[in-house]
């Protein structure tokens, strides 16, 4: 028998509660989050693909180095 008091509920789609302030204590919190945070936005992507790009070139020339 599975346990709901731990999470252990049943899959489906999220069950939505019809607390107002519960939805506001979110939103709030999330707000709060994206001004001390920031957006994910494009500089995080470029630098992201510039390690990764670096990544893959220094891995192509200790390759070519050694062959």
């Amino acid at each position: 028998m599975t346990e709901f008091s731990n999470g252990g509920g049943p899959p489906g789609p999220p069950i939505y509660s019809n607390d107002p302030g519960g939805h506001k204590a979110n939103h709030d919190v999330n707000e709060q989050k994206l001004h001390r945070e920031g957006p994910l936005g494009l500089w995080r992507q470029i630098s992201d693909m510039v390690i990764a790009v670096g990544v893959i070139a220094l891995i192509v020339g200790v390759i070519m180095w050694i062959f």
